[in-house]
C-alpha cells in the first residue's frame, strides 16, 4: 500500500513492480519511450548530484520534484509532456521525486524491478504471466507513507489482467492484492472515473490540467515496460525469450 511496507530481505527471489501513477512511474515511463539515451532514477538531490558528476553535463537533463515543487535549478519539472522527444531524444534523464524513486531505491535488492502505472498495467500483467515469476510484489509508492488510490488503482489494473484467465487462482495472496482484485472488478474500463475520486485526481482537474489527467488515466496506452538494471531503466525484454535465453544458459 506504501513504499514505507517494502521489507528489502524478502526481495532477493521476486519480481517487484513499482507503481507511482501521480507521477514518477508515469513519467519514467514516457522518458524512455521519448528516446533518452539513458534514464537515471534516484531517490535523493544528493544521488542526483553524485550521478550528474559522472556524465556529460551538455547532453545530462535533471528533472523532478520535491515536495510537489520543481527543483530550483533543475531542466525540468515532474510531468510527463515536460519529456517530449525533442527535449529527451539522445540525452541523460537523472530523476528525482518525493515518493517514487525513493520506491525504486528501496527495491533495488529485488531479483527482477519493473515499474507499472496505468499506461502499462496491461503490458506489464502480460509480462509477469509470461516470466513465470512465483514471486511478485507490486509496490504503492503512496504519499508520505500515506495512502493514495491512484497507486492502488494502478495496482489493481495490474492484477486484475494478471487474472483474467483465473492466473492467479492458485497463488496465495495478501490482503491488500485481494483487496485490489475486488476494487477492480467494480472499475475495471472506469478507471478514470475512479481515478476521478482521488485527491490527486481532483487537484489536476481543479487545476486546469485536464490533458495531463488525460494522459495519465490512458489505461493500455503504452506496450512498453521498463525494467531498472544497475540504477537504469531499459525496455524489459519480451518475458517468454527470456526464459528460452535462461533455459539455454
Amino acid at each position: 500500500m506504501t513504499r514505507q511496507e517494502i521489507e528489502p530481505e524478502k526481495l532477493p527471489d521476486a519480481t517487484v513492480v513499482i507503481i507511482d501513477v501521480f507521477l514518477a512511474t508515469t513519467t519514467l515511463l514516457t522518458i524512455l519511450e521519448n528516446g533518452a539515451r539513458s534514464v537515471l532514477p534516484v531517490a535523493s538531490l544528493e544521488e542526483a548530484e553524485e550521478v550528474s558528476e559522472a556524465l556529460d553535463r551538455s547532453r545530462t537533463l535533471r528533472g523532478g520534484e520535491q515536495d510537489a515543487e520543481n527543483i530550483e535549478g533543475y531542466d525540468l519539472g515532474p510531468y510527463p509532456e515536460e519529456y517530449a522527444s525533442e527535449v529527451v531524444g539522445g540525452k541523460d534523464v537523472i530523476f528525482v521525486t518525493t515518493n517514487g524513486t525513493r520506491a525504486i531505491s528501496s527495491a533495488a535488492p529485488a531479483k527482477k524491478l519493473l515499474l507499472g502505472c496505468l499506461r502499462n498495467a496491461p503490458a506489464v500483467a502480460r509480462y509477469l504471466e509470461a516470466s513465470g515469476t512465483e514471486s511478485v510484489y507490486v509496490v504503492c509508492a503512496g504519499s508520505a507513507g500515506r495512502f493514495t488510490l491512484e497507486d492502488f488503482l494502478g495496482a489493481s489494473a495490474i492484477l486484475s489482467r494478471l487474472n483474467g484467465d483465473g492466473y492467479l487462482d492458485a497463488w496465495r495472496l495478501n490482503d491488500a492484492a485481494w483487496l485490489a482484485l475486488d476494487f477492480a472488478e467494480r472499475y475495471e474500463g472506469r478507471e478514470k472515473e475512479a481515478l476521478k475520486r482521488g485527491r490527486a485526481g481532483r487537484w489536476f482537474l481543479e487545476n486546469d490540467m485536464a490533458e495531463e489527467f488525460e494522459f495519465v488515466g490512458d489505461v493500455g496506452a503504452s506496450e512498453l515496460v521498463p525494467k531498472v538494471t544497475e540504477g537504469q531503466l531499459e525496455p524489459a525484454s519480451p518475458a517468454s525469450h527470456q526464459q528460452d535465453a535462461d533455459s539455454e544458459s
